[in-house]
């Protein structure tokens, strides 16, 4: 990209609104994933708490790791943001779809999987063409 062109890592705002954007998609696909298991291999319910908690991790890790490997600084503290904005975004749709509100596991669980995807983005390494 031209030295004139802004790209969407470049916005501190712009960068945490995509990397949320890639974590609640992320959830999505694995909760769906997950859920295909569940009524085609398993048959039991008992393990969806756990596979739920699962990809709403996995959400929060993949959407802080991308933007921590993008955006290259303060990784700690926009995966912990990018986790407490997702955690945000579940309760109101937990409110609007089933009339109660989430409780503070997934809080922390959001926030940590968030702080740890975003260390991990900023120490890995930096996409090739970033160089140019």
């Amino acid at each position: 990209m031209s030295r004139k062109q802004r790209y969407v890592w470049s916005s501190g705002i712009l960068s945490l609104g995509a990397a949320v954007l890639i974590g609640i998609t992320c959830s999505a696909a694995s909760a769906a994933l997950f859920s295909c298991l569940i009524a085609f291999v398993l048959k039991d319910m008992g393990l969806a708490g756990m596979l739920a908690g699962f990809s709403l991790a996995a959400g929060a890790y993949t959407g802080s790791f991308i933007r921590g490997k993008y955006r290259r600084n303060y990784g700690m503290a926009g995966g912990m943001v990018c986790g407490c904005i997702m955690y945000v975004v579940v309760l109101f749709c937990g409110y609007a779809f089933l009339g109660e509100f989430a409780g503070i596991k997934k809080f922390l669980l959001l926030a940590f999987a968030g702080a740890a995807g975003g260390v991990a983005g900023v120490n890995s390494k930096r996409p090739r063409y970033l160089y140019q």
